[in-house]
C-alpha cells in the first residue's frame, strides 16, 4: 500500500481516526491535506506527519459549509495538482437521549456535520476525480449504520444516511474510474467514545468503559491505527475491484448476538 506521487485530503484530521489515517498516508508517501474546524490539532497532524518525512498541510474547513469544503478541495489542487484519495471522516457524536426526549436542535447538529458534510464533500471532491478521471474516497460511517443503537437517533439516522450516499455515489461514478466505500468502526479508542462514555456515567465512566470492551469479542477497545489502515487499504490499488462496500471493524462485536444492546447507548 504505497502511496508515491498520491495526494490525500483527510477531513476530521486533527485527532482520532483522522490523524492516524492522515499519518499513514503521509508514512506511505502520499502528500497529505488535513482539515478540520480544530486549527490548534490540524496544525499539530501536519507538523507530526512533516516530522515523520512526510509532505502535509492543514486547511482549516467548516465541513457543513459548502463554500468551506469548496475552499479546501481548491486549496489542496491549487497546492497539490490533484485528489486520488479522500477519507471523508468528519463527524460528531451529539448527545445520548432517547428519541422522545432528543434536543431538536442537536439533532439538527448531528446531521449538519455527519449527513450534509459527508455530502458536499463527495460533491466537490468527486467533481475534481471525475475531471481527472480517477480516485479512491472512503467515507466514515460505523456499527450504528448497521442496527440500532438506543439513545443515540441522530448518530444512528446519520450513519445510516452514510451508507446510502455511499452506495449511491458508488453506482454513478464507477465507470468513470472513481471508487466509493464506506468504513464502519465499532467502539475505538478516541475522544468520542470516551465522551459517550462519560454521557452515560458520569459519576464512573470506567465502569462505562469496562462494560463495552467485555461486550467486544477480542476483549478492548479497537485503535485508530486499525480503522486508518482499513481506509488505506480501500484507498490502494490492491482494492481496485471494490466499491460501494462497508467494511466493518468493530472486533466482531456486531457479529455477535447480544454485544449490541448489552449497554444501554451501545
Amino acid at each position: 500500500m504505497e502511496f508515491q506521487n498520491k495526494v490525500a485530503v483527510v477531513t476530521g484530521g486533527s485527532n482520532g481516526i483522522g490523524r492516524a489515517t492522515a499519518l499513514g498516508f503521509a508514512k506511505r508517501g502520499a502528500k497529505v491535506v488535513i482539515v478540520d474546524r480544530d486549527a490548534s490539532g490540524g496544525e499539530a497532524t501536519a507538523g507530526i506527519a512533516r516530522q515523520q518525512g512526510g509532505e502535509a498541510i492543514f486547511v482549516q474547513a467548516d465541513v457543513t459549509n459548502a463554500q468551506s469544503v469548496k475552499a479546501y478541495v481548491d486549496k489542496a489542487v491549487e497546492t497539490f495538482g490533484r485528489i486520488d484519495c479522500f477519507h471523508n471522516n468528519a463527524g460528531i457524536e451529539g448527545s445520548v437521549s432517547p428519541t422522545a426526549d432528543y434536543d431538536e436542535a442537536m439533532f439538527d447538529a448531528v446531521m449538519a456535520v455527519n449527513v450534509r458534510g459527508v455530502f458536499l464533500g463527495m460533491k466537490y471532491v468527486l467533481k475534481q476525480m471525475l475531471a481527472q478521471k480517477g480516485g479512491a474516497i472512503v467515507n466514515t460511517a460505523s456499527t450504528a449504520a448497521l442496527l440500532g443503537s438506543p439513545g443515540m437517533p441522530a448518530y444512528v439516522a446519520s450513519k445510516h444516511a452514510v451508507l446510502g450516499l455511499t452506495k449511491t455515489a458508488s453506482g454513478e461514478v464507477a465507470r468513470h474510474g472513481v471508487r466509493v466505500n464506506a468504513v464502519c468502526p465499532g467502539p475505538i479508542d478516541t475522544r468520542m467514545i470516551h465522551a459517550l462514555e462519560a454521557q452515560l456515567n458520569p459519576s464512573d465512566p470506567k465502569s462505562v468503559e469496562s462494560k463495552y470492551q467485555s461486550s467486544i469479542p477480542i476483549g478492548r477497545y479497537g485503535t485508530p491505527e486499525e480503522v486508518a489502515n482499513t481506509v488505506l487499504f480501500l484507498c490502494s490499488d490492491l482494492a481496485g475491484n471494490i466499491t460501494g462496500a462497508h467494511f466493518v471493524v468493530d472486533g466482531g462485536r456486531s457479529s455477535t448476538p447480544g454485544a449490541v444492546t448489552a449497554i444501554k447507548g451501545g
